[in-house]
């Protein structure tokens, strides 16, 4: 190691480094909290105003980090939110939690990652640890922003250094935290990988280190890129086995017995979250520079990406067979977060239902007790919903309720009991009922 290397090896294990979070969302603030509980002095940064001053006054707008936790380390002094990123020169680790999003043509859009890079490079001295945890295609670390990096004569590796670590965060699981999830963990060159591993090794149970920033990339696509092949190929037995007048959840639960050599998936009315809808074609995209078509994920991406017309398809057949139209329907939605017990409305498959049905001329209103506000979508701009309060004299007036998101909190034998119509797209009613169709 050289003499960089060292000083911030020092630091690091004394747990005296100044780690910056770029990015306070969904992925950096559970990182913001993982670093804090292990007595290191962090600074999140933060293009959006709202999110540093809720945060600088102790108030969460994410459900599993607390106001709790965010005050006593505000007055510990150990924390603090900030959109002034001239800050960044403060700091001796910066990690970058920004979006990954897709384009409209479904072409990466690594916009927030470059232009978080340019801006860290402005402020760049010698001495830091920049890590992106922020999925991506490989090579995107050391092909798209080392360049950046040591655009002001700095050397990547000798003089600073770059890792990629990538996010495993799962909003809402009681179980698996930031804390106790393994790190994988790849770097540049080898004091790359050495500072990232310890510093990572400071705050999670395990780390994983692997050879390479392309390795680490790789290994967070093949995670999600599996349980998108995987959603697809149920969603498309569900298609299959309801022609066929068989429940495949009952299959689901009868193939889940074999103790070996299976692992049971769930159907449902399409992807949600920033990781499984996107990231797929992440990899796509890359393949194309090696001459290679990804016919598994594309086929595995089309069959997802109709779920939500599958729902619509199955609400419109229910409704004509109580001679109803979709034009002016009313229709209630409940859940519009993407998973159940969480507020992340992310690639939510609730909202292109919404927009579905309110293109076909429906009424539509929701409930989601974690969600009171929908809106701020970049790709529904114009949706702005708040959640209906969830009454016996809604459910009865509804012409058809679709349980889009199976929140515990829910009591599906009252919905039953007062719905006229219920279109069930997570099996979120186990018993056959008259009014209950599956979608």
């Amino acid at each position: 190691m050289n003499p960089q290397s060292r000083a911030l090896m020092k630091k690091i294990k004394a747990r005296k480094s100044a780690v910056g979070v770029v990015g306070l969302g969904y992925v950096g603030l559970p990182l913001v909290k993982a670093f804090l509980k292990k007595g290191f002095p962090v600074t999140g940064f933060d293009v959006d105003r709202r999110k540093v001053d809720f945060l600088n006054k102790g108030q969460s707008y994410i459900k599993h980090v607390t106001a709790t936790d965010l005050r006593r380390y505000l007055a510990m002094k150990k924390f603090a939110a900030t959109d002034d990123f001239a800050r960044l020169a403060e700091m001796d680790a910066v990690l970058i939690c920004v979006p990954t999003p897709l384009d409209a043509h479904r072409n990466p859009d690594l916009s927030f990652v470059l232009n978080t890079t340019e801006t860290i490079a402005r402020f760049l001295r010698k001495g830091q640890l920049v890590i992106l945890e922020s999925t991506t295609y490989p090579g995107t670390t050391d092909e798209e922003m080392l360049p950046i990096l040591e655009k002001g004569g700095l050397k990547g590796g000798k003089d600073f250094f770059l890792a990629f670590s990538p996010e495993r965060e799962n909003p809402g699981d009681p179980v698996y935290t930031a804390e106790n999830t393994p790190k994988v963990v790849g770097g540049l060159t080898p004091d790359c990988l050495a500072l990232a591993d310890a510093l990572y090794s400071q705050v999670v149970a395990k780390t994983v280190p692997v050879s390479s920033t392309r390795a680490a990339e790789s290994a967070k696509l093949l995670e999600n890129i599996f349980r998108a092949v995987n959603i697809a190929l149920v969603n498309e037995l569900k298609m299959i086995f309801e022609r066929m007048d068989i429940d495949v959840w009952e299959v689901i639960r009868a193939a889940s017995s074999k103790p070996f050599g299976y692992m049971p998936f769930y159907p449902g009315p399409g992807l949600g979250g920033h990781c499984i809808p996107i990231d797929p074609f992440y990899l796509t995209w890359k393949a194309r520079e090696v001459d290679y078509q990804t016919k598994f994920i594309e086929l595995a991406g089309e069959i997802n990406t109709k779920m939500p017309y599958y729902v619509l398809n199955k609400t419109l057949e229910a409704l004509a067979e109580k001679g109803k139209s979709f034009k002016g329907a009313k229709v209630l939605v409940l859940g519009i977060a993407y998973k159940k017990d969480i507020d992340d409305q992310r690639e939510s498959p609730s909202l292109k239902i919404i927009s579905l049905l309110q293109a076909k001329g429906a009424k539509v209103e929701y409930n989601d007790p974690y969600v009171p506000v929908s809106e701020g979508h970049r790709e529904y701009p114009g949706m702005k919903l708040k959640s209906v309060p969830l009454t016996t004299a809604r459910l009865k007036a509804a012409d058809a309720v679709i349980i889009a998101t199976n929140h515990t909190c829910y009591d599906y034998d009252f919905i039953v009991k007062n719905a006229r119509l219920v279109v069930d797209t997570r099996n979120a009613v186990k018993k056959p009922r008259k009014n209950v169709v599956k979608a």
